[in-house]
């Protein structure tokens, strides 16, 4: 999100004494419909009954009396704000001034990087689209402005043809608070990022992860969440083999069970992994876990999968949010990491047979990097070059070069916390990039000294204001960065 500031005011004072009186009433209608909206409330339902948190009142204002916010609804809105913003780019914008911030940060739910361009970078922002820099990270421009959606739940890059770049909207994260709006699909470019077409998927509201097939650009599999706060069946493993024009569901579970996690075993890409996580959200009711969670195998390019279970989490309170990763170099080395349902860090999982058998790696360390909401992080990158090498993707970050053996926390004291994302450079493993609430950071040496990228626009802002004084003094409350001020 950004803040942009008004400097043509006379129009505003003209209508300031019409608005008066109307203004007045609202309070009073406010409470009205108040009253009104929580007697009117139906009782919840299911094994959280009876909390009173999480208080979901964004929801509750868009979703009331249905207790749904309509799909159509709001992808109808989308299309009438970008009718009026193309129609306001025609005219006189000379009046707009970009009031930043470019220093504060913010959160990125992905990070990618160019196969064999160490400079090309491309992040994938939760509530403010896509940028790109050409030159590591010193400059950035926004590419996907356009789309109607810019929530951003992941971003994949065709290892065949790095030009073809899909683009997954709606991010998956589950949140206690902090959340964005639905997205409304997949799209795909062909020029790596300057133009973009859409791709279908328009009911899978939130996608977390997509995989594209190493030789075919146009096999992709996407894994899709679905609603947040609904159960739906557009949720599950979907598989499109002409770029996005026609999709088909591979894996389905249930209508409230969907795929937050994907690989692909780049060597034999018939192989390919998916974590399953089953997420029920209401108002007064968050179940983040159950039995129907858990990972998947399939051996025929996604047509039949299985369950694997040997040495992995069998009780349903230990399965809740599940990352999983493998080491490109050595596909049959695999990494996975579960919370338990309620957001508690439940373990970090190792095989090296495929996912045939699963042992549980010396993850002591790991106790609390999850803080009890696991379903916020909730990933696991394996490093594309050394199958010792992982790296935990949680509260804080921490990497094991021992295969699992031993943890240490790479994420010093200057690094936001909440981390989403981490890129590892299969040319440089060295190289490593980090997404996090905070934005990006970029280190050299595989993790031990970080130096944050402090010039992407991407500060999600729950409110603003201008001093009605020095109007030069812009302020704004932030999520997971403080409240910002700036008095020029």
């Amino acid at each position: 999100m950004y803040v942009f500031r008004d400097t043509e005011n006379s129009k505003f004072a003209r209508m300031k004494a019409k608005k008066i009186f109307l203004l007045s009433a609202v309070p009073f209608l406010l409470i009205a419909l108040t009253i009104y909206f929580f007697a009117e409330l139906p009782p919840v339902e299911g094994v959280d009954s009876g909390r009173t948190k999480p208080d979901d009142w964004f929801f509750r204002q868009r979703a009331f009396p249905s207790g749904e916010i309509p799909h159509g609804a709001y992808v109808q809105a989308l299309q009438q704000s970008h009718k009026i913003r193309q129609q306001d780019l025609k005219g006189d914008t000379s009046f707009w001034t970009f009031a930043g911030p470019f220093n504060t940060g913010g959160r990125l739910s992905d990070v990618e990087v160019h196969p064999s361009d160490i400079q090309t970078l491309y992040a994938g922002a939760a509530s403010g689209g896509i940028f790109r820099s050409y030159d590591g990270g010193i400059t950035w421009e926004p590419i996907f402005d356009e789309a109607l959606s810019l929530s951003i739940g992941d971003l994949a890059i065709a290892p065949s043809d790095p030009l073809i770049i899909y683009a997954g909207t709606g991010e998956a994260n589950g949140g206690g608070g902090s959340i964005t709006y639905d997205g409304v699909g997949l799209y795909r470019s062909e020029d790596g990022g300057d133009t973009w077409t859409y791709a279908g998927l328009p009911e899978s509201r939130n996608i977390g992860r997509i995989a594209v097939h190493p030789q075919n650009p146009d096999l992709v599999y996407v894994a899709a969440m679905g609603s947040l706060f609904a159960d739906h069946p557009d949720r599950g493993v979907f598989r499109s083999a002409d770029g996005g024009q026609n999709w088909e569901k591979a894996l389905y579970i249930s209508d409230s069970t969907g795929a937050i996690d994907l690989c692909i075993n780049p060597l034999h890409p018939d192989t390919l992994y998916a974590a399953m996580w089953e997420r029920v959200r209401r108002p007064h009711r968050r179940s983040y876990g159950g039995a129907t969670s858990g990972i998947y195998r399939s051996t025929d390019g996604g047509s039949v999968w299985t369950e694997l279970t040997a040495g992995l989490p069998s009780a349903a309170a230990s399965k809740g949010r599940i990352g999983i990763d493998l080491c490109s170099a050595q596909p049959g080395t695999l990494y996975a990491i579960y919370a338990d349902k309620a957001g508690y860090f439940e373990g970090v999982y190792k095989s090296t047979d495929h996912g045939n058998t699963w042992q549980p790696t010396n993850d002591g360390a790991l106790g609390s990097t999850y803080q009890s909401y696991g379903w916020w992080f909730g990933r696991i990158k394996a490093d594309p070059v050394d199958p010792a090498i992982a790296f935990v993707i949680g509260f804080d970050l921490y990497k094991t070069s021992t295969g699992g053996n031993s943890w240490s926390n790479v994420s010093s004291w200057n690094v936001h916390v909440d981390q989403h994302e981490v890129y590892i450079h299969p040319y440089d493993n060295n190289r490593v990039i980090l997404g996090n609430d905070g934005g990006l950071y970029v280190s050299d040496n595989g993790g031990s000294a970080w130096e944050w990228v402090n010039n992407l626009p991407v500060t999600q802002f729950y409110t603003c204001e201008a001093d009605e004084q020095v109007p030069e003094r812009l302020y704004g409350g932030t999520q997971d960065n403080g409240t910002n001020r700036t008095l020029t």
